[in-house]
């Protein structure tokens, strides 16, 4: 069964970085895509960034796009989220997500994702 795990996040000054993990297990990884999504309080549940089973395809909504990074170890069933330039609308919940599929594009739906994590908090102070 697969199951994924985020770690990282908590508390972070405006402008400063941090970086989110994922690690997944039960099954290959690399025959899996996999997203990052936020939830702010009182909001709906977004796409951060997503990226396919090979790393070659990734996709990052306007909000992030230019400041955070997602990227892929398939040796390590691990996905991370570098974040830089963190601004206080980054405040949300954080969660990885994955999809098996080999496709060469990457999932940018929520629908589309079959497995989730339990999230990670992450707070941009002013």
């Amino acid at each position: 069964q697969v199951q994924l795990a985020e770690s990282g996040g908590g508390l972070v000054q405006a402008g400063g970085s941090s970086r989110l993990s994922c690690v997944f297990s039960g099954r290959i990884f690399s025959e899996y895509g996999a997203g990052w999504f936020r939830q702010a309080p009182g909001k709906e549940r977004v796409i951060v960034g997503a990226i396919n089973w090979s790393g070659r395809s990734t996709y990052y909504s306007d909000s992030v796009k230019g400041r955070f990074t997602i990227f892929r170890d398939n040796a390590k069933s691990m996905m991370y989220l570098q974040m830089n330039n963190l601004k206080p609308e980054d405040t949300a919940d954080y969660y990885c997500a994955a999809v098996h599929s080999t496709a060469s594009s990457a999932y940018i739906r929520s629908s589309d994702y079959h497995y989730w994590g339990q999230g990670a908090p992450l707070t941009v102070s002013s």
